[in-house]
C-alpha cells in the first residue's frame, strides 16, 4: 500500500457504530469534520452533544455513546437537555432523550446538579453542563432599554 492513499468514508450513521472502535474513529474525524472551525491557534467544533465547543476526544459527542447536549426551548424559554441513549446509537434519529428545564435557573441548575441528568450519567461534564445551561438562560432575559436624556427647555425671561 507504499504511496496510495486509503479514503474512508464516513457518515453521521456510522459514527458510534459498533464495527469501528472509538478511538479509529476519533483518528478520522479529529482534522476534517464538517463541524470544525479553526482560528489562530485553537480549534472548535460545533457538533451536536458537545456541550463545550472544545474539539477533543473527551468532548466529542459523535464518538462517545454517552453524551449530553442542551439547546433553547423551541419556544424561547427555558432549556431542552437531550441524553444519548447508549442502546440506539445505530439510529441517529431516535438515539436521545430529551428533557425540558422550564421552570427557572436556578432550579434548572440544581437539577442537573443533584438529580442525576448529569452526575449519574457523565460526572466529568456537569460543571460543562450548568455553565451551558447558565449561558442559555442569560441569553433568554429582556435586555434593558437605555432611555435618551432629554434636555431641558430654555426659559423665557
Amino acid at each position: 500500500v507504499s504511496g496510495h492513499h486509503v479514503y474512508v468514508l464516513l457518515s453521521l450513521e456510522n459514527l458510534g457504530s459498533s464495527n469501528m472502535s472509538r478511538d479509529l474513529q476519533w483518528l478520522l474525524i479529529r482534522r476534517s469534520s464538517s463541524f470544525l472551525l479553526k482560528r489562530k491557534n485553537v480549534t472548535f467544533t460545533t457538533e451536536p452533544f458537545n456541550l463545550t465547543g472544545k474539539n477533543s476526544y473527551k468532548d466529542n459527542g459523535l464518538v462517545n455513546k454517552q453524551a449530553i447536549d442542551m439547546r433553547s426551548a423551541a419556544d424561547g424559554k427555558g432549556a431542552v437537555v437531550s441524553v444519548k441513549n447508549r442502546r440506539r446509537h445505530y439510529r441517529p434519529a431516535t438515539e436521545a432523550n430529551t428533557y425540558p428545564l422550564s421552570r427557572g435557573s436556578r432550579r434548572a441548575i440544581r437539577t442537573l446538579r443533584q438529580q442525576g441528568v448529569v452526575r449519574c450519567y457523565r460526572p466529568d461534564l456537569t460543571d460543562a453542563a450548568v455553565r451551558r445551561v447558565c449561558a442559555i438562560y442569560r441569553s433568554q432575559r429582556p435586555t434593558a432599554s437605555v432611555q435618551k436624556r432629554r434636555s431641558r427647555k430654555k426659559r423665557a425671561q
